[in-house]
């Protein structure tokens, strides 16, 4: 699923920058090469983090 329509971001990619150690929207999406532009993408981010943090 897209996540972020500005940068083309996937669910998987936020996951994955997740689990390699990004802790917010802003740190994931650096993670990927990237920023934030928009921001309507922020609150779907933020709880993809909540599930990667309550999983591991």
């Amino acid at each position: 699923m897209v996540v972020c329509v500005c940068n083309a971001l996937r669910e998987k990619d936020v996951r994955a920058a997740v689990k390699n150690g990004a802790g917010c929207p802003s740190s994931a999406y650096a993670a990927l090469g990237c920023r934030p532009r928009c921001g309507q993408c922020f609150p779907f981010t933020r709880a993809i983090i909540a599930e990667e943090r309550s999983a591991a």
